[in-house]
């Protein structure tokens, strides 16, 4: 199983620094949120890039991809009325797919609340209609690039649009790419009826990136939740993904939510595999 930390927990260190840090801790994967390196997408250039994309190399570490996509944006929206910025956001999704592709990663979760609610009197089918419009425009590029956009679900506390595996299932039918697949994200999971390893390997043939949290927005083994059913149906679902490490709460510090967080999954990982 491939360990990964999502690296906005740093945000405010040098690149060369998390990268060092990460690594250090026994992460080989590093996940990118965007408005966490030097600017929009467009404004990195190919040598910045390249760098990134070294140093992280370098520290024996696989830049794995993109997530936060639309977040600190503005003007761009999943399901706006307005085609203009429909237009925009699938325009933004093919950039952030060229960096993604250049940084070397192949794996963009798409969760964004604030950028795909409804608005009000939007009915559910009419946002999967404009949904399905933005991520098609986009497929093309994307898949010329082979990165896999991965919907994300989200609790109905963050997002009144896509809030089950099921739901995301819906628009992945419609897209119909095999460039558009699940995120599975364990403080998503949480808030849906059915138990998370049944959920697991209920979409195991949709699922492409999994995201490890807990409900208190901390990292897993920091809350309430028991990750050896987890873990173990993941490996008996097949899954050969990452599995990512995404906190919310900020507040025990990020050399310790990251340390504590891999120690707490590799210690339950042996205790599956005995």
């Amino acid at each position: 199983m491939k360990f990964a930390i999502c690296q906005e927990l740093f945000e405010g260190w040098d690149w060369e620094k998390q990268c060092q840090f990460i690594a250090r801790t026994g992460y080989t994967g590093i996940e990118v949120a965007p408005f966490a390196l030097s600017g929009p997408p467009k404004s990195i250039t190919a040598d910045q890039r390249a760098r990134y994309r070294s140093v992280a190399n370098e520290n024996g570490l696989e830049i794995i991809g993109l997530h936060w996509l639309l977040a600190r944006t503005q003007g761009l929206h999943l399901t706006s009325r307005d085609e203009s910025v429909r237009r925009a956001t699938s325009d933004y999704l093919i950039d952030l797919a060229d960096l993604c592709a250049d940084l070397g990663g192949d794996i963009m979760v798409f969760g964004s609340p604030l950028q795909r609610n409804l608005a009000d009197g939007m009915s559910r089918d009419a946002g999967l209609d404009l949904a399905t419009e933005v991520f098609r425009a986009a497929m093309p590029r994307i898949a010329e690039r082979n990165v896999t956009i991965c919907m994300e679900p989200l609790t109905p506390k963050e997002t009144n649009f896509i809030n089950t595996c099921a739901d995301a299932a819906e628009l992945i039918e419609r897209v119909a790419s095999p460039y558009f697949m699940l995120h599975q994200d364990v403080k998503e999971m949480l808030s849906e009826y059915e138990p998370i390893p049944e959920l697991i390997q209920k979409w195991r043939e949709l699922t492409r990136h999994f995201h490890v949290n807990d409900s208190n927005l901390l990292g897993p083994g920091m809350g309430e939740t028991d990750y050896h059913p987890i873990l173990r149906a993941l490996q008996d679902s097949g899954y050969d993904g990452w599995v990512s490490v995404e906190v919310f709460d900020y507040a025990p510090g990020c050399e310790h939510i990251a340390r504590a967080s891999l120690q707490y999954l590799k210690e339950t990982l042996a205790d599956v595999a005995q």
